[in-house]
Parts: C-alpha cells; structure tokens; sequence
C-alpha cells in the first residue's frame, strides 16, 4: 500500500469538494466532505459546521461525530461560542485553553468539557465581505493549530463558501430573469388589453390603461390578470 505526503493527500480534498460540484449540486453533501477532510488533514478530532439560513439564522449542517453535534447545538441554544462569534466578526476565532477560559462563553465550557474537547479553532465561511457561516475545529488536547493547519483549515472553507455562494448567484440570477420575462409577458398582455378596450370603447390608448388599471386596482387584481379577462372577453371596460 502506497502511502500517500501531506501534499497529496490536501489536493485530493480538494479534488474531493470539486467533485461535489460537477455532480448533482448538493450543499448537505459538500459540508460534509468539508468537515471529514478537515478532520483527516488538521490536527483536530472532531468538525462541526453551521450554515445561516435565508433568515440570517445559524443551523447546524454538518458534523463528524454526536459530541461535536452536541457542543454546536448548545452555542446555538446559548446564542454564544467561538462558532457564533467567528460567525458575527467574519474573524477566526481560537481558544487554546477551554478550561482556563474565565466567565467567557460559560455554557460552551461546560458542553465542550463535558465532550472531552480541550482547544478549539472557529474558522468563518467568508467571501467578499459576506459571511455565512462557519466551521468549528474541535481538539482533545490544549494548544493553538499550528499556522500551516490553519492556513489549509482556511483554504478548504473557502473553497466550499465560493461554491456556496456561486450556486446562490446563479439560482438568484435565473430568479431574476424568470420574474424579468413575467414582466415582460405581462407587458404584452397589457398593451394587447389597452388595444381592446381602445377599439370597443372608442377611447385614446390612454384612456383604455387607465381603465384598465383602476379596475385591477379596486378588485385586487394584478393587471396581467385583468388584462387577460379583457383579452379573453370576460372583462368589458
């Protein structure tokens, strides 16, 4: 068996997440590569990683085991933690020493001891100045990651959080342009309205719209369904 450097091992994972990106787009399954490859590549036991909703609310999305699960749940719960705060300031968040920590975050102390967690590095999911969340790098001993795990912990994040956000920009922009041709549509709907009420009721184009739209208006209704009843001579104005 052919063992493979450090090196390697660092692109594969990412290799790893980009494949999550050429296969049916799924977001649960890139977070959870993210956390695994972590734990693999960093020195830490354990990942969690929370994602904010459209909401701005923090959900817990991924984690590589139930105490990690546990120890994310409760800062949700608390409002408060490494991962909370990483996620508030955009900035890293580190603690090397849970159990020296003095009035700070009480009820993550308890839950991350009671786990056997002793250190912990927050790392945020941020790209142009947004943030949407963050991933929590759980160790069993005291001490800070070293600078190079730190460097990859951050790299990995970022990798997933532009994927993220690219998938967003995209489901976004198709929005956009799906609402644009329903404006679009019900422009034509409306001139062709403005046509018919102009002709049957031997008025100006203007005088047509704007019975049209006093009668959308004083029943509630879009003027693209208006339009489409006079249209349809169900509407006589």
């Amino acid at each position: 068996m052919v063992t493979k450097s450090r090196a390697e091992r660092v692109s594969a994972a990412f290799v790893k997440i980009t494949d999550t990106l050429i296969a049916d787009y799924d977001v649960l399954g890139l977070l959870h590569v993210l956390v695994e490859a972590a734990v693999d590549l960093l020195d830490a036991a354990d990942a969690g990683l929370l994602l904010a909703d459209p909401h701005g609310e923090l959900q817990l999305l991924a984690s590589t085991s139930e105490r990690s699960q546990l120890v994310e749940i409760l800062q949700l719960q608390a409002g408060s933690g490494p991962c909370v705060e990483c996620y508030r300031t955009g900035s890293v968040v580190a603690v090397g020493d849970i159990a020296a920590m003095t009035g700070r975050w009480p009820e993550f102390q308890t839950a991350a001891l009671s786990q056997g967690f002793s250190s912990v590095h927050a790392v945020p999911m941020r790209v142009s100045g947004r943030t949407i969340g963050a991933m929590g790098l759980f160790r069993d001993k005291p001490g800070l990651l070293s600078s190079e795990d730190a460097a990859i912990g951050q790299a990995l994040v970022d990798v997933a959080t532009i994927s993220i956000m690219q998938e967003r920009a995209v489901r976004e922009t198709a929005m956009v342009n799906e609402q644009l041709q329903r404006a679009l549509n019900s422009r034509v709907l409306v001139e062709q309205a403005k046509g018919v009420i102009a002709y049957t009721a031997r008025v100006s184009m203007e005088e047509a719209f704007g019975r049209l739209r006093s009668y959308a208006r004083s029943n509630n209704q879009s003027l693209q369904d208006t339009a489409a009843l006079v249209i349809h001579r169900a509407l006589r104005l």
